[in-house]
């Protein structure tokens, strides 16, 4: 089994060049309609895979910066989240939180795309159970 997110854009194609160029992504596919927007796409970054599309607003699927708030984050696990960090703030990414060790046992930073969408940005460093997690949340 898999997971694949898909993300609405407003300008899905200004959304591409930003995570391909910003958040070091790879396009693996895209299908442009005939009106110019974005049917679906697929960006892969280190094994994962997000999909994304133009919003619909006839479905419902809007942008985040469309709502009054935030209805979700996307988590990528990365195998260097300190040169990412440096990668996306180097060009132009807006940078909500630094990296920092997490009581959980990650490293990880927090960013927003141009659309509003919330990126978790995360590294592995070691094992945690839920015992000491909760030991250390105090």
């Amino acid at each position: 089994m898999s997971v694949m997110p898909m993300l609405a854009y407003a300008d899905a194609s200004a959304a591409i060049d930003f995570l391909t160029r910003v958040f070091g992504f790879t396009e693996s596919y895209r299908l442009q309609m005939p009106d110019g927007s974005i049917g679906h796409a697929e960006l892969e970054l280190q094994g994962a895979v997000i999909a994304l599309a133009t919003a619909w607003r006839s479905m419902g699927i809007v942008p985040p910066n469309e709502l009054n708030g935030v209805h979700c984050q996307i988590s990528v696990q990365l195998k260097d989240v300190n040169a990412h960090f440096e990668r996306s703030k180097k060009l132009g990414a807006t940078i909500t939180a630094a990296p920092e060790d997490q009581f959980h046992g990650h490293r990880m930073y927090r960013a927003v795309d141009p659309e509003g969408h919330r990126w978790v940005f995360q590294q592995k460093l070691r094992d945690v159970s839920v015992e000491e997690m909760k030991a250390l949340m105090g």
